[in-house]
């Protein structure tokens, strides 16, 4: 089999990165194409030996890409288009359907309650996306919750598919050595508790919200953002308006798979050397920082996590949902650390996200598609 992955740009992201990470289970020929931004993961796909093509689309409406991608699609002679994210499942689909390929399949990373990645839901995003759908075989919900939001919009139940982004559990496993060196590296102090934030630096994220919460606490608690986005700039000028900026630890991008050539700390590591992680955003799809902080041992706080949220009661005892602004996160903060550092043991239920599985189920909807398979009940 052969299959072509269409993203809209290859930054350091949660879906550009589940890409990547996908790729290395997947047991067929996988090619990429990147509409923009052939960032990090795009360096990391080629050292993985998978061939990356940047489009160099221009914007959201460059409809020269359209035919250019198309005969890409075509001169590949591939059995199946696979499209991430909202740009690049339009003008996919398009591409996939005018170049005959015989399944399409799109995989939905960020839809959210009230936004789709960072866009109003408005009634011209929800008629181009359902007119995109309509030219798919199927479409992938990385969680239940992603799913309900497909149907309330509109997409048929029997074209939905559930499988839930996977992880490298093993990887993310507490390294007391790891922990060590990389608090050195980032000049932590000795016993410093470190509250860590994880993803895209925009609005939406509300890593605000931690920098206004640690103006609360006391100054034996750090907080370490890892992430880059255009939002950086704005948390540096809150810390120092606070007066924390000398408690605030700003990684920018690091990888969730190791880079031989970069002697930082990865996303592993900087896991390790986090106390606990707070995700405040109010909107998440599925939440694969607060699951990759659970499989590193870590107690989580956060505001919204399908991945947690769809788990049986009680799956996943280390994280507790917080409603509210900077007190409340400030409060469970201080609860924490005057808990003390607890077992730093992933709970069972990090390993219903394995990415072997999540990998297994994609093969299987890969041949169903190209099979002509009725889908129907898939949702479940």
């Amino acid at each position: 089999m052969k299959a072509l992955h269409v993203i809209t740009g290859l930054g350091v992201g949660g879906a550009e990165q589940q890409l990547r990470l996908l790729l290395r289970h997947l047991p067929a020929q996988c090619d990429v194409v990147t509409l923009t931004n052939p960032g990090p993961v795009a360096e990391g796909l080629t050292a993985d030996g998978v061939r990356v093509t940047h489009l160099g689309m221009t914007g959201n409406r460059d409809l020269a890409a359209l035919p250019r991608l198309t005969r890409l699609i075509r001169d590949g002679g591939y059995d199946l288009v696979h499209t991430h994210l909202y740009r690049a499942c339009l003008y996919g689909r398009v591409a996939a359907r005018l170049a005959k390929v015989r399944a399409v399949v799109a995989t939905e990373h960020s839809i959210g309650a009230t936004r789709l990645e960072g866009r109003p839901r408005t009634a011209g995003v929800r008629g181009l996306y359902l007119a995109g759908e309509r030219l798919g075989h199927a479409t992938v919900a990385v969680s239940p919750t992603v799913a309900e939001r497909l149907r309330h919009w509109g997409v048929p139940g029997q074209r939905i598919r559930v499988i839930p982004n996977g992880i490298d559990a093993p990887r993310f496993r507490y390294d007391a050595a790891r922990r060590e060196v990389a608090r050195t590296f980032l000049g932590l102090p000795e016993g410093a508790f470190v509250v860590g934030g994880v993803g895209r630096m925009t609005p939406g994220k509300r890593f605000d919200l931690l920098v206004r919460a640690l103006a609360l606490l006391p100054g034996d608690v750090w907080l370490l953002l890892v992430g880059g986005g255009p939002e950086e700039d704005v948390l540096r000028r809150t810390a120092r308006d606070l007066g924390v900026s000398n408690r605030v630890l700003m990684t920018g991008e690091r990888p969730s798979l190791p880079d031989p050539q970069d002697e930082a700390p990865d996303l592993v590591d900087l896991l390790s050397a986090m106390d606990v992680l707070a995700s405040p955003s109010p909107e998440e799809s599925f939440g694969l920082a607060v699951v990759e902080a659970l499989a590193a041992g870590l107690p989580v706080l956060y505001a919204s996590c399908p991945a947690v949220e769809d788990l049986p009661p009680g799956a996943a005892p280390g994280a507790r949902r917080v409603t509210g602004g900077a007190g409340a996160y400030a409060r469970e903060l201080l609860r924490l650390r005057a808990a003390g550092p607890g077992e730093r043991s992933a709970p069972d239920a990090v390993g219903r996200y394995d990415i072997a599985a999540t990998a297994e189920q994609l093969m299987d909807l890969y041949t169903a598609a190209l099979s002509g398979s009725n889908l129907e009940g898939s949702t479940s």
